[in-house]
């Protein structure tokens, strides 16, 4: 028994992480694509839902996709109930994820394996690397169920494990608590269903126990986005909410009815393991068939109780300038950093409700960025006194160079936070001032180029707390696609000036203002990444070429 422990946790352990695995490679070399075709389809639920299913096969995770639906819901640039329906696709991808992934020949987890590895060690760059990473994910997968399975034959008729078997079947709802855990505990569904799946397939879970907590899994996974949306916007707690309440209440209605109906569970697959994955498929899809056509009630039903905050963008904490850490050099400049993240922090909450102004004004939403932004100014001159008061005159010459940094991106913040003020209080208030609208495919436009620098000012928080040099450079590579991408959309925008569109011509310049500013803003956060690398010497001291003196 100990054995049997031993190597299905090490294969559940490697199931998981090769699930993470294929879903960050996906991230990292499909986000920027994966979250444009998501946008483009929100103005349709069906298509939202389709492109919710796709991207989260893509991704093996309706998690992710809930995470990416958060930030658009949080920007405005997709409404809460779009986005749960996007979720009620995305359940149903995860399922068919599952199928996916058993349905396979022994043959090609070695062949993923030797493809994965060769592009991986030959690619220098993305997508490169990251298309091996996910075939390597894949493989892994495969020789974690492989695992499992082979762990699981001689534990069959263990007097023990029986025992517990016997006792699941006479209480399912114990095993539907159990579904739900292991599905949080591990957060993933996918590997969950298919940890049940391979028991159910060895015959250690009868089917009906097997059922119990695969339906139990769908309530733990439709909770894993609920926990992690807790800080988030009120229009994203409110779509994970509503799947939750859907997908969790229809799980246990299912539930009772196969405890009071009898039922023939032959007509679900010819093998347990294959009756199991069908009953999820069938489950979920019949959830998002019943749940699509209610998305607007549900979501109002939920938002009764979960209310949009008051206007502003944060609320205020205490400062982690410490006067009494001054006489400590180190213990002052930790004191700092913390100080410059919350000013980073608050820099790229002002940056979210940007473009939702551009279509309609908030007076109440603009007076609070600008109350952040004022409060910026003054954190930033807060932290200029406290450093000042540092004295490193004598001291070693890194803490000298870490004080000039903090100051660096200290001023870099607030002036994003500045820039995010003349988008709003400029910009924005003249396009409606003046009774202006940008054209569709500009606004389409801006809002990528918005999505696109958020994404990077989120990744710059990221790689500011953990100091990691590989996402730091992954970051600075950003900065030469903003450039490309703001040279794509001022092409596009002269084509349409060219072709005499009228509200091209009324709104030229509030558009290429609002293409510069976001370019200045991902600037300010992109540049959090160069002490790291200057650290780590991955940085050039000049972009010149050297040439012969």
């Amino acid at each position: 028994m100990l054995v049997f422990l031993l190597n299905v946790a090490g294969a559940a352990a490697l199931l998981i992480y090769a699930v993470r695995m294929v879903r960050t490679g996906v991230e990292r070399a499909f986000s920027v694509q994966l979250r444009r075709w998501l946008r483009a389809s929100a103005k349709n639920r069906i298509v939202a839902a389709a492109s919710g299913g796709v991207v989260a096969l893509m991704l093996q995770s309706a998690t992710a996709l809930a995470v990416m639906a958060s930030g658009f819901i949080a920007t405005g640039a997709v409404s809460a109930p779009v986005g749960l329906a996007m979720l009620f696709g995305a359940d149903v991808g995860s399922a068919l994820v599952v199928q996916a992934l058993v349905l396979r020949p022994s043959w090609l987890a070695p062949l993923l394996l030797l493809a994965g590895v060769a592009t991986f060690l030959r690619s220098q760059e993305k997508p490169g690397r990251q298309i091996g990473r996910i075939l390597i994910g894949l493989a892994l997968v495969f020789v974690a169920l492989g695992m499992i399975a082979e762990a699981s034959g001689p534990i069959r008729e263990f007097p023990g494990l029986q025992g517990a078997a016997l006792y699941l079947q006479r209480d399912p709802v114990s095993a539907f608590l159990l579904g739900a855990l292991l599905a949080w505990v591990v957060h993933s569904s996918v590997a969950a269903i298919l940890l049940v799946m391979t028991f159910a397939a060895e015959g250690i879970l009868s089917v009906p126990v097997a059922a119990a907590v695969v339906l139990g899994a769908n309530l733990g996974g439709s909770l894993i986005a609920v926990t992690l949306m807790l800080g988030a916007a009120a229009g994203a707690r409110q779509m994970v909410w509503a799947n939750a309440v859907l997908r969790g209440g229809g799980a246990a209605a299912c539930l009772a009815l196969l405890m009071l109906v009898p039922h023939d569970w032959s007509w679900l697959g010819s093998s347990a393991g294959q009756q199991v994955i069908n009953l999820h498929l069938i489950f979920n899809l019949t959830v998002a068939i019943l749940g699509l056509p209610l998305v607007g009630p549900l979501h109002r039903a939920v938002a009764l109780v979960i209310r949009d905050p008051a206007t502003g963008v944060s609320e205020e904490r205490p400062s982690a300038l410490d006067p009494a850490a001054l006489d400590n050099p180190d213990r002052a400049l930790a004191c700092a950093a913390r100080e410059v993240l919350h000013m980073g922090e608050l820099a790229e909450a002002m940056l979210r409700p940007v473009m939702p102004l551009f279509t309609k004004w908030d007076a109440g939403t603009a007076a609070g960025l600008s109350d952040t932004e004022m409060r910026l100014d003054q954190m930033y001159s807060a932290t200029k006194t406290y450093l000042a008061q540092l004295d490193v005159r004598d001291a070693d010459p890194g803490l000298t160079r870490r004080v000039t940094e903090l100051l660096d991106q200290a001023a870099l913040y607030e002036s994003a936070g500045d820039s995010v003020t003349r988008l709003t209080l400029g910009l924005a208030r003249k396009l409606n001032t003046e009774g202006l609208n940008f054209s569709a495919r500009g606004y389409d436009d801006l809002s990528e180029f918005h999505d696109f620098v958020l994404t990077n000012a989120q990744a710059a928080l990221h790689v500011q707390m953990s100091g990691n040099p590989a996402a730091a450079r992954e970051l600075v590579r950003q900065k030469e696609r903003a450039r490309q991408l703001e040279r794509f959309y001022q092409h596009a925008h002269l084509d349409r000036l060219r072709d005499g569109n009228p509200e091209t011509s009324a709104t030229s310049n509030i558009h290429l203002g609002t293409l510069r500013e976001l370019k200045q803003i991902n600037t300010c956060f992109i540049t959090v990444a160069y002490p790291i690398l200057t650290e780590s010497g991955d940085l050039l001291e000049t972009r010149l070429k050297r040439v012969p003196v």
